[in-house]
């Protein structure tokens, strides 16, 4: 089950369980749209690896599985 990570790894931007902005790598290293698209160019710089939007849970399901609230905050350019 996914993680749902509250926010983007580069940017700290909150991502909330129901955001369109959220992208998601195969390690589920989670970056919001802009950072991938505009800095990262498409690739995570954990795993060099690609992007898809991430899927948004159904608030009903939140409750029994809800989002994690652990934040991975490692800029790529600082």
């Amino acid at each position: 089950m996914l993680a749902l990570r509250p926010s983007c790894e580069n940017c700290n931007k909150l991502l909330p369980p129901d955001s369109k902005q959220a992208m998601i790598c195969t390690y589920e290293c989670t970056f919001c749209r802009d950072c991938v698209e505009n800095v990262l160019m498409g690739v995570c710089p954990n795993c060099g690896g690609n992007f898809v939007s991430r899927p948004i849970r159904p608030a009903k399901m939140l409750i029994k599985h809800p989002a994690s609230t652990d934040v991975v905050f490692k800029p790529v350019n600082k």
